[in-house]
């Protein structure tokens, strides 16, 4: 079949290349690597033309995946002061602007759809800065602005550990996502701030309770970039029926995480997943949210992945499988980028 480019709503390299003890990260990703998931050389041979960059502060004891099996209920790691999570804030955004200034045009930091057209019609990989939990926002706002500037154009207000915004969802199985209170009047003030600034707000990591308050405050589509189906996978970190139909109400987006954890039906990290799995989501999201909703959201170099896809230069491999399921190649093609495009037209500009 035809190559289908992927845009892909969620990816921690800049996290792996952070914590690597290389030398020199940015010319690994930019030269390639067997690390991880995702680099500039893989991206290309499986049809990625861009995606939301994470940038996350890691905690100084983070979830081992070992512990995800059978039922499980994780301890999540304390807040992070807002001081320690900025160091690796400020770190990975400089990464992401060497790796583009370093080269030569082969990646492009993009602040709007405009941008994002642009660097793909240049074959550029085009890269849209996300923040993932904002641990590192002081209680005034102020250094939203410098992300602005920055480039920062999406934000998730929690990751699963708390903050002055509120609570994440626990990583548990099986569990609902009411699993907690929501944001608090502060976090309220970010999501109407980032409306403000037409900074996308991603749902993937909230309470359900702090879903609903983002639908009551927010004016613009809700989107979970990297969020998977709870009727076939019940954890906290998934999407209800309600849930599912409130983004579509709104007229927002879904990406599917590529995490075993939050594929499986048993709820663990492994390996040993069959793509068929990830087709069963992708079919329950399409039944309620409708062709026009549904995208990827890979969660490469942060989970667990299927091993038969192995990193994103195999990620044709699940756009095959969708086609012998019936897929249409107009749906393919809007499940691999026209949809994430037409989102982030409607949120960022």
């Amino acid at each position: 079949m035809q190559q289908i480019p992927s845009f892909d709503g969620h990816n921690d390299a800049l996290l792996r290349l952070f914590l690597s003890t290389s030398s020199t990260p940015e010319a690994d990703f930019l030269n390639g690597t067997n690390e991880g998931h995702l680099d500039l050389p893989r991206a290309k041979k499986g049809g990625m033309i861009g995606g939301l960059f994470a940038l996350y502060s890691p905690s100084s004891s983070n979830l081992s995946f070992d512990k995800m099996k059978g039922n499980y209920d994780l301890p999540l790691p304390p807040a992070l002061h807002m001081d320690t999570a900025r160091q690796s804030i400020v770190a990975m955004a400089s990464m992401m602007l060497r790796i583009a200034k370093m080269s030569n045009g082969a990646v492009e930091i993009c602040r709007t759809t405009g941008e994002i057209a642009a660097a793909t019609r240049k074959s550029a990989l085009a890269a849209v800065l996300h923040i993932e939990g904002a641990e590192c926002i002081d209680p005034d706002l102020r250094f939203l602005d410098v992300l602005y500037e920055s480039g920062i154009r999406s934000v998730g207000p929690l990751w699963s550990r708390p903050n002055i915004f509120g609570h994440g969802a626990p990583m548990r199985f099986p569990g609902s996502p009411d699993s907690g209170p929501g944001l608090s009047e502060l976090g309220k003030t970010l999501v109407r701030r980032c409306n403000e600034f037409r900074i996308m707000i991603d749902v993937s990591h909230l309470t359900e309770a702090g879903f609903w308050d983002v639908a009551k405050v927010s004016h613009a589509p809700l989107v979970a970039t990297h969020s998977n189906v709870h009727s076939i996978c019940p954890v906290p970190r998934n999407l209800t029926d309600g849930q599912l139909d409130a983004i579509k109400d709104t007229g927002g987006l879904v990406g599917l995480n590529f995490a075993t954890c939050f594929l499986r039906r048993d709820g663990q990290m492994d390996a040993d997943t069959s793509l068929e799995i990830m087709v069963e989501h992708l079919d329950a999201m399409l039944e309620r949210l409708g062709e026009d909703h549904v995208a990827l959201g890979s969660d490469f170099d942060g989970a667990i992945i299927p091993q038969r896809i192995g990193s994103v230069a195999d990620l044709q491999l699940l756009f095959i499988a969708l086609q012998k399921r019936g897929y249409s190649n107009d749906l393919l093609h809007k499940i691999g980028s026209r949809n994430w495009l037409n989102t982030l037209a409607s949120t960022i500009g």
